[in-house]
């Protein structure tokens, strides 16, 4: 999954449309006590939206986000507000 998320060729619209329409045929199509961990997706704040709204659709949650170092902080902000980002703790 991760190296069909990390393509950055055409246009930025059409990209991030395929990007969310991969990703929801296999959401959808996994078992719903299925465990996953995804790797640089939600890339935007519009994916993180969109997964919220998947995770809504089929009553399912996430215990956490973790955001590597140059993650946008759109994204960031976004878990941090509800509450889900691990960070870890700076170093002394």
């Amino acid at each position: 999954m991760q190296r069909g998320i990390s393509r950055s060729h055409g246009a930025a619209g059409g990209n991030e449309a395929s990007i969310l329409a991969l990703l929801r045929r296999w959401f959808f199509a996994r078992k719903p006590d299925a465990g996953f961990v995804l790797t640089d997706f939600p890339a935007t704040l519009l994916q993180a939206k969109v997964f919220d709204e998947w995770l809504d659709a089929r009553g399912e949650e996430i215990d956490a986000a973790v955001a590597g170092s140059g993650a946008p902080e759109p994204v960031v902000g976004h878990y941090r507000t509800l509450g889900l980002l691990h960070e870890e703790a700076p170093a002394r």
